[in-house]
């Protein structure tokens, strides 16, 4: 099986080559690059398997780089954050990212989450809980809620008719809220069975990633039930 490409963008040179290194020894095929620009013209010519971008970069900071790539591509993008409060972690999350990592991190977290998402995009393990493989998967059915039609077989969206282009993360997102319309949906479980988490996590990658679907499919869509979550109006 081929070696999973990472593409690591990291202005630090110690970071960057002992995280590489651990990557690395871990079976991961690595480009590391310095700065924004350089880590835009590897992505654009490696077309690599997932993207671990640090906010603060020179040339190019890390949000504007996962935007850019966002542009071209569906390729899963983890940020790196030095602060866990930090409002670029929200940025970064609203360019697109699909998870953050809080430095400084140890290389096991790091690469447990490296697959986690992976196995949320098909990659090394196939679909996690919660996403394509589920009952309402395998039947092939199209499910419709108003103007909104989700095929769970071909992970196609419509609205009005129109399709709707969305990532993988938010696909299986929907897909959660889809098999159980009407039913609340906590952030916890959205965690667990989206994000693949089997430990706590930050729920603000909820609830970005809940409004960037709103935007996609319809602001009143997805209802907030404060103090227990969301829900998909059937």
């Amino acid at each position: 099986m081929a070696e999973t490409h990472v593409l690591f963008v990291e202005d630090d040179d110690v970071i960057r080559e002992a995280t590489q290194l651990a990557l690395e020894r871990d079976g991961f095929a690595v480009t590391a690059m310095p700065d924004g620009l350089s880590g835009l013209e590897a992505f654009r010519a490696d077309r690599p398997d997932i993207a671990l971008l640090d906010v603060m970069l020179p040339g190019m900071d890390g949000v504007s780089l996962c935007r850019r790539i966002r542009d071209e591509s569906t390729v899963p993008v983890i940020m790196l954050s030095a602060r866990a409060d930090s409002i670029d972690v929200v940025l970064g999350l609203e360019a697109g990212a699909d998870d953050y990592v809080t430095k400084p991190f140890d290389g096991s977290v790091l690469v447990a989450r490296i697959r986690a998402v992976l196995r949320r995009f098909g990659h090394a393990g196939g679909p996690a809980p919660g996403g394509p493989g589920r009952d309402e998967a395998a039947t092939g059915a199209v499910l419709v809620f108003g103007d909104l039609e989700v095929d769970t077989e071909g992970m196609e969206v419509r609205k009005g008719g129109a399709p709707v282009g969305l990532t993988p993360t938010e696909m299986r997102l929907l897909l959660e809220f889809s098999s159980a319309p009407g039913t609340v949906l906590s952030r916890d479980k959205l965690l667990e069975r989206v994000w693949d988490y089997g430990w706590g996590g930050d729920t603000r990658v909820v609830d970005v990633h809940v409004q960037r679907l709103r935007t996609k499919i319809g602001q009143d869509r997805i209802e907030t039930v404060r103090g227990f979550g969301y829900k998909l109006k059937g």
